[in-house]
């Protein structure tokens, strides 16, 4: 089983579709999606600065903008499965369906998942990796790819900070792709050891 990440940045081309239709066409193993925030958690942190609200107000309105994209990604692909909680995915994982889930506050909440910036959708999709027992995790970005270092990555701010204490201890391997690789390749195979 693997989780992949879609960044919401492939929201502002026809990457997204690309990869979503990709990911219908090579559905041999069971996959759960999970959504970036894209445009909706761009106007969180332009709200925040203009309002001045907490990172706790920030998170919870950060967490709709991954619902938001959820159900954009079920738009584009209504065949796909959409799941709120841990226990509706894994409800749903025998259907061999690709699933996309649309986070729930109380769940990330009560998993004490903490109320960040520094924690964006992809240490929460190295977070469902780890509570699903997941193979592989692949992240799927806008941005260039051209280190496997995740030190590095953060500090370009492809990947988020959070994301290498997220999988320090992970049993899955890790992807992290340009979207061109993503859908122009059959194996994803830029792995993090």
């Amino acid at each position: 089983m693997q989780v992949i990440k879609l960044g919401g940045s492939l929201s502002k081309s026809q990457s997204l579709s690309d990869c979503l239709k990709k990911i219908a066409d090579n559905a041999t193993e069971t996959t759960v999606i999970v959504p970036g925030g894209g445009d909706f958690a761009d106007q969180v942190r332009l709200a925040q600065q203009q309002w001045q609200f907490n990172d706790v107000i920030a998170h919870e309105m950060a967490i709709l903008a991954m619902q938001q994209m959820a159900l954009v990604f079920k738009g584009l692909q209504p065949q796909f499965i959409l799941s709120h909680t841990l226990a509706e995915i894994k409800q749903n994982l025998p259907h061999a369906t690709p699933i996309i889930w649309s986070p729930t506050i109380a769940e990330l909440n009560q998993a004490g998942v903490c109320a960040s910036w520094e924690i964006t959708s992809d240490s929460l999709a190295a977070w469902l990796a780890t509570q699903l027992a997941a193979n592989k995790l692949t992240l799927v970005k806008a941005a260039p790819v051209a280190t496997c270092n995740l030190a590095q990555l953060s500090q370009q701010g492809i990947i988020d900070s959070a994301f290498a204490g997220f999988v320090a201890h992970a049993t899955f391997s890790i992807h992290i792709l340009n979207q061109e690789r993503f859908y122009e390749q059959s194996e994803f195979n830029r792995e993090i050891v």
